[in-house]
C-alpha cells in the first residue's frame, strides 16, 4: 500500500473537508497497517470514508457510543485510548493533590468490550492511575457503585447499553458514581481534541497498578441492593411465586439471578438460550427489553409456566423490560412509564405505611417521564424532581440534594430506574429484586401485577404515554434532524389535534412562555435542545433529538379516566386513538 497514493486518492474525492483531514491524519499517524489498509478499502466507498470520519464521537447523554470500525467516528482500540488519555488528563488536572488517583473499569458482553477495558486500564495506569479492573463482564450499576466503594475518582463502563450488536460505547463516570455532567463532559472532550495522534496516549508502563476485582464487591453491592427490600417477610412467604428472566446474552446474568435468590425468591426460572453472554445476540434482533421482539422468548415461558412476573435486563444490565398477565390470560408488556409508576407508587406507599415520611423524602424523574410518578409522590407527602433526559441528571441532582433531603427513588420513561442513592445510575439488579417484591406483595392482596396497575390508575388517573422515533442516519441526517429543531421553534404549532398549544417550555433557551398571557418564565434546568407543548386539555408533547442515536424523538403524554376496571381496555383504547390523532395532526405519521 502506498500511503501517498491512498491520500491523494482521498483528496480527489468529494466528501466532507473534515473527514479527509481525520483520514489523511490516521493514514500519516501511528496507527497499525490494518487501520491504515482498512482506510484505502473506504477510498472506492467515499460515503463510508465520510461517515467514518467526517467528525470525532462526542460524550451525549450516555457517554461516548458508536458504531465499531476505523475512523475518528467510530469506536475502536485508538479512540478508546485516546478518550482515556483525554479522562486522564483531566481528572488529574482536577484533583492536582492527589498523587496515584483512583479509576474502577467494567465492561459489558459485547464484542470488543474486553479488549477495549484492558486497554483503558492501560492508559490509566500509564499515567499514574491505581486501576480497580473487574475480572469479567459486570454490571453498569455495579460499576457506578465500585467508584464510590473504592473511593475512585472516575470509573469506566465498556457498553452501548441496549444498541444493536455493531455498536459499542464508553460511559465515564466522577468520583460521584454519576456519569460525566457539565462542566466535566465537555471539559473532557475538550482534552481529547488535543490529542492529534494515538502517539500523544501512554500506554505501557505501571501494568502492577491495575489491581483485578471482582467477588469482594461482588457481595458487598449485593448486599446493599438486598437492603432496600421493605418486606422480607412477604418475600419468605411468597418465596415460590413464579419469575421469568432473561439477560438477553449481557451481564445481568452475573447478578441478578444471584440476587433473587439471595432475598429469597426459590421459584425463578432463566431463559436458557439468552442466559450465556454473546455480544452477537444469536436470539433477538436487537437486545433491547423496550422491544417486542427482544422479550418475546420470556414472555413465551412465562405464558408456558404461568408465571408472576416476566421481566428482562438490557446488555449492560441498567434497564429493566417487565411483562404481566391480564385477566383475559394475554401478556402486556409494560412501557417505561408504568413501571416507574409501580416502582414509585409501591415504595411511596410503603414509606408511608411504615411511618418513614417526614417531608423531606424527594423522587426524581424526568422531563419527558410521565406526570403519574411525580403526582403519585406529591399526593402522598413526598417532594417530585424533574430533570433533563438522561440519569447522569438525576445522579446531578442527587447530589445537590445530599444533605437536604432523602431519595426513595426514580427513574425514566426508557426503562432505567433507581432506588436509594448508593448507586448512582439506573439499575437492572435493584429494579428487578424491587419488581419481584411488589409481585409478592401484590400476591398477598391476592392480587396480580397488573391488578396493582389498574388499581393505581383508577386512584390517580389513566396516563398513557406514546413516543415516535425518526431516524435519520449520517451527518446529511444529524443536518435535518436540527432543520427540524429550528421550524419547531421558529414557526410552533398552535395547535395540536385540535386543543390549542397553552405553553411552550424551550429548554435551549430556559424559557417558559404562556401563550394566553405571554408572560415568560425561567427555566431552571441546564441547556438542552427539547423543546415541550402543553395543550388546552392537558397534553404534553416533548420534541427531543437523541444525545446517542442518530434519531430525533416525539414523546406524548396524555390522561383519562378509569372508572373501573371493566373499562381498561375502552379507557386505554381511547387514549392510544387520541396519541395517534396528535402524532396526525404535527404531520408525523
Amino acid at each position: 500500500m502506498n500511503i501517498e497514493e491512498v491520500i491523494g486518492r482521498i483528496e480527489t474525492l468529494s466528501i466532507d473537508a473534515s473527514a479527509k483531514t481525520n483520514a489523511i491524519a490516521w493514514l500519516n499517524g501511528s496507527y497499525d497497517e490494518a487501520t491504515k489498509s482498512a482506510i484505502a478499502d473506504m477510498v472506492a466507498n467515499p460515503n463510508e470514508l465520510n461517515e467514518s470520519f467526517y467528525r470525532t464521537l462526542e460524550f451525549g447523554t450516555g457517554g461516548l457510543r458508536g458504531i465499531m470500525g476505523v475512523g475518528t467516528n467510530r469506536m475502536n482500540k485508538y479512540n478508546v485510548a485516546m478518550a482515556t488519555q483525554g479522562l486522564a488528563n483531566y481528572v488529574k488536572a482536577s484533583f492536582p493533590e492527589i498523587t496515584k488517583p483512583k479509576a474502577a473499569i467494567s465492561h459489558d458482553s459485547r464484542n470488543h468490550s474486553r479488549e477495549f477495558a484492558e486497554i483503558a486500564a492501560h492508559v490509566l495506569a500509564a499515567n499514574g492511575f491505581h486501576v480497580y479492573l473487574f475480572e469479567a463482564l459486570r454490571p453498569t450499576p455495579e460499576l457506578s457503585f465500585a467508584v464510590r466503594h473504592f473511593g475512585c475518582q472516575t470509573g469506566i463502563m465498556l457498553t452501548a447499553s441496549h444498541n444493536p450488536k455493531e455498536y459499542n460505547g464508553y460511559k465515564a463516570y466522577w468520583e460521584d458514581g454519576c456519569q460525566l455532567t457539565a462542566p466535566h463532559d465537555t471539559n473532557v472532550i475538550d482534552e481529547v481534541l488535543k490529542i492529534k495522534d494515538i502517539s500523544d496516549v501512554l500506554m505501557d508502563g505501571h501494568e502492577d497498578e491495575i489491581e483485578t476485582i471482582g467477588e469482594q464487591v461482588d457481595q458487598i453491592y449485593l448486599n446493599r441492593v438486598a437492603q432496600n427490600a421493605l418486606h422480607p417477610e412477604l418475600i419468605r412467604k411468597h418465596h415460590d411465586i413464579k419469575i421469568v428472566y432473561t439477560p438477553l446474552h449481557g451481564t445481568g446474568i452475573t447478578m441478578i439471578p444471584r440476587m433473587l435468590h439471595q432475598l429469597g425468591f426459590t421459584n425463578v426460572h432463566i431463559v436458557e438460550e439468552q442466559a450465556t453472554p454473546d455480544g452477537n445476540f444469536p436470539t433477538t434482533p436487537s437486545p433491547n427489553p423496550e422491544e417486542h421482539a427482544a422479550m418475546e422468548m420470556a414472555v413465551n415461558l412465562g405464558r408456558k409456566i404461568d408465571a408472576d412476573i416476566v421481566f428482562a435486563s438490557d446488555p449492560d444490565a441498567d434497564r429493566v423490560g417487565v411483562a404481566v398477565k391480564r385477566p383475559d390470560g394475554h401478556w402486556m408488556l409494560l412501557n417505561g412509564n408504568q413501571t416507574l409508576s409501580m416502582i414509585i407508587y409501591y415504595l411511596v406507599s410503603q414509606w408511608k405505611a411504615m411511618g418513614r415520611i417526614s417531608g423531606q423524602e424527594y423522587v426524581i424523574k424526568t422531563i419527558v417521564t410521565s406526570e403519574l410518578p411525580g403526582d403519585i409522590a406529591t399526593r402522598n407527602g413526598v417532594k417530585s424532581f424533574d430533570t433533563l433526559t438522561g440519569f447522569k441528571w438525576i445522579g446531578s441532582k442527587i447530589r445537590e440534594m445530599e444533605g437536604k433531603g432523602i431519595f426513595i427513588g426514580g427513574g425514566e420513561e426508557s426503562y432505567g430506574y433507581m432506588i436509594g442513592d448508593f448507586v448512582r445510575d439506573k439499575d437492572a439488579v435493584a429494579a428487578c429484586s424491587m419488581i419481584a417484591e411488589i409481585a409478592a406483595w401484590a400476591a398477598e392482596q391476592g392480587k396480580t401485577f397488573f391488578d396493582v396497575l389498574v388499581d393505581i390508575y383508577m386512584e390517580y388517573g389513566f396516563y398513557k404515554e406514546g413516543l415516535l422515533s425518526v431516524v435519520r442516519k449520517g451527518k446529511s441526517g444529524a443536518e435535518e434532524i436540527q432543520q427540524m429543531m429550528k421550524t419547531y421553534r421558529e414557526n410552533p404549532p398552535k395547535a395540536i389535534d385540535g386543543s390549542p398549544v397553552v405553553c411552550i417550555c424551550d429548554y435551549k433557551l430556559h424559557e417558559a412562555t404562556d401563550l394566553r398571557t405571554g408572560e415568560k418564565k425561567l427555566l431552571q434546568l441546564p441547556t438542552s435542545n427539547v423543546l415541550q407543548f402543553f395543550t388546552a386539555d392537558g397534553n404534553k408533547i416533548t420534541v427531543r433529538p437523541s444525545g446517542t442515536e442518530p434519531k430525533i424523538k416525539f414523546y406524548f403524554s396524555v390522561k383519562g379516566q378509569l372508572a373501573g376496571k371493566e373499562q381498561f381496555d375502552e379507557v386505554n383504547d381511547a387514549l392510544d386513538a387520541k396519541i395517534e390523532a396528535i402524532k396526525k395532526s404535527l404531520y408525523l405519521v
